[in-house]
């Protein structure tokens, strides 16, 4: 397992990476990452294995201007002792394109969610990939409004191969939703609402796994009450 984390997001941000060979009960690192010519790197872990040394690291950095940020796409060749950037994911937002969520769809092909901003806008995006991340091309916009501030996706495929998207809305009711696609993402199926009693727009940043008997796993942060303390939660639900 990989593990990244970082500084900040914006001008000045660094980042790192944790290995762990036992199933995460152990972890090894930090392992600093490099700036990739950038002026900050903010990672939120997200990677695709390539082979035994080879993988891909999908990251956000600073922009050239210095804010928030724009994802894109670095490799390793040699188990991760050296990193190389690959590719920008999408054009230079004018707000934010960030915290990429990928999942392989064949050998060679790759779809990633990012939470994007622009003039107020909340919203999530998808980019695809037919070479393993080193050229990228805009597929659509599952998600119109992530609310206030927006939210980060988590993107899985499910045992059955259908695609599940999950991600925080902040706005009223606030809570967390999924949608499903059964076309590799091309379409989506309506939203799906898993919670819708959050206290304030302060929730979100889902990880999604599903388990072996089929039901899936969305962990989130949460809050009951605008003033009250923010925790960790999940609902298991069928698909």
């Amino acid at each position: 397992a990989l593990m990244c984390a970082r500084t900040g997001l914006k001008a000045g941000a660094r980042s790192w990476f944790y290995i762990s060979y036992d199933r995460c009960r152990s972890w090894q690192g930090p392992y600093k990452l490099p700036m990739f010519g950038t002026p900050g790197v903010a990672a939120r872990t997200d990677y695709q294995v390539l082979s035994r040394n080879e993988c891909l690291l999908l990251l956000t950095a600073a922009k050239p201007n210095g804010d928030e940020g724009w994802s894109f796409c670095a490799k390793t060749d040699d188990g991760g002792k050296t990193f190389s950037f690959l590719s920008w994911i999408g054009p230079e937002p004018t707000g934010y394109s960030i915290m990429p969520s990928s999942v392989r769809l064949s050998e060679s092909r790759i779809l990633v969610a990012v939470r994007c901003k622009e003039e107020g806008k909340y919203w999530i995006d998808l980019y695809i990939s037919d070479d393993n991340g080193r050229t990228w091309r805009y597929m659509n916009r599952p998600v119109e409004n992530t609310g206030r501030g927006g939210n980060p996706p988590s993107m899985i495929k499910l045992q059955d191969g259908r695609l599940c998207l999950t991600y925080g809305y902040r706005d009223v009711p606030y809570g967390i939703r999924a949608k499903l696609s059964e076309d590799d993402g091309e379409t989506w199926g309506e939203e799906i609402i898993l919670r819708d009693d959050g206290g304030n727009y302060d929730l979100g940043y889902p990880r999604t796994v599903q388990r072996s008997d089929g039901k899936i796993v969305t962990l989130y942060y949460f809050n009951d009450h605008p003033e009250g303390e923010r925790y960790i939660a999940a609902t298991i639900w069928e698909p």
